[in-house]
């Protein structure tokens, strides 16, 4: 799909307003009504950092990658209505076969991080490497990111990585070339690769609004170029909020997401996936204190969900991803209804050619799963 199809989607998903006219008791007993009606025809895949009123309808919840393969697996559902982003209605539309139709509520519902690499500026960016370093280098991709820099991964013999498996994909892209560009969030290849023991002083950033690589040194020194991306949510957890955190409450552990800043995740106690934080709280031990660095919506759930134990945010101030909340009960009905009524709005659909490179790059880094 290209950008400008991207957009001319956004602009034709404008939510009558009627909808808006509807009480929460309203829309939540047509949702029930219409599920009921389709049944297995119908899938609702929703994302751990959606809200709650939406995600109370949910047939699964889960990452963005876990979802889509569910969606994969989920043969008899010909309606699979995806309460995330954009990028993640992309990969489960890439994922599903031809008779599946993937709907995002809100056409609007996206992700800054995935919008900070678009193809061509990744493009440029790797004409420019290649006269740089030749072919050392192997390109990865979070799966946070397009469809279209998924493909570009595919296409030049590189993978998609998650939050969970970042580690293992980087050490299984060494193997393959000297260097790596990881794209599109610096703060996840940063963290990886320097866990792996990659030090810090053979990183670079490439600057894609420069184009340029920004690196002080001898340029041969490079082993990981990274994309000058990043989480909005996550970027905002700073290390004055761990180092108020340990004067105030020293008993207090903190866990945050691997997408936080390295000085970040070095000082907490943990880093991990969604899912690592989510089991991490199911573990502890009843009583035990913790602060929890990632998007407020999933950490507000815990919060209510292990009552037993005393959980809160590593940033007080944060608030939850307005990209990410975008999908609310008027759109969830909305494209319920009009699938009901055979109107089918705000369909993400990834074409052929895309598609085919994209998978390339999600089934090596499945194969290694």
């Amino acid at each position: 799909m290209s950008i400008l199809q991207y957009f001319e989607e956004q602009k034709s998903g404008t939510i009558p307003e009627s909808y808006r006219e509807l009480t929460r008791e309203q829309m939540e007993a047509r949702i029930v009504s219409i599920k009921q009606q389709l049944g297995e025809k119908l899938f609702i895949p929703g994302h751990h950092y959606q809200k709650d009123e939406v995600i109370q309808f949910a047939d699964a919840s889960g990452d963005s990658l876990q979802l889509a393969q569910l969606c994969a697996a989920n043969e008899q559902a010909e309606h699979i209505v995806f309460c995330g982003v954009h990028f993640m209605a992309e990969t489960a539309d890439i994922l599903t076969s031809d008779h599946q139709k993937v709907y995002l509520p809100d056409m609007r519902a996206g992700c800054s991080m995935a919008d900070m690499a678009n193809i061509f500026q990744t493009d440029r960016a790797w004409q420019a490497l290649m006269e740089l370093f030749g072919e050392t280098i192997v390109p990865l991709t979070y799966v946070n990111s397009t469809a279209a820099i998924k493909a570009f991964v595919g296409k030049n013999g590189g993978a998609s990585v998650t939050s969970s498996n970042a580690e293992s994909m980087v050490k299984w892209a060494f193997t393959q070339k000297e260097r790596i560009l990881f794209l599109p969030d610096q703060h996840l290849g940063r963290n990886t690769a320097y866990q792996i023991g990659v030090p810090l002083e053979q990183m670079a950033i490439w600057n894609p609004i420069d184009d340029k690589l920004e690196y002080e040194g001898d340029i041969e020194d490079i082993k990981v170029i990274l994309w000058k991306g990043h989480c909005s949510v996550h970027e905002n957890f700073t290390v004055k909020n761990i180092i108020d955190i340990r004067q105030s409450e020293p008993d207090r552990r903190i866990i945050v997401h691997p997408e936080c800043s390295r000085e970040v995740v070095g000082l907490a106690d943990d880093n991990g996936s969604t899912k690592y934080i989510i089991d991490a709280i199911e573990g502890a031990e009843p009583g035990s204190k913790w602060a929890i660095g990632t998007e407020m919506n999933l950490v507000n759930r815990l919060i209510h969900k292990h009552r037993d134990k005393d959980i809160t945010s590593l940033n007080p101030s944060m608030c939850p991803c307005l990209t990410m909340n975008r999908i609310d009960l008027a759109h969830l009905l909305w494209s319920l209804d009009s699938i009901v009524n055979e109107e089918a709005v705000n369909t993400v659909q990834v074409d052929k050619e895309t598609a085919k490179d994209a998978v390339t790059a999600l089934e090596r880094m499945l194969a290694r799963a």
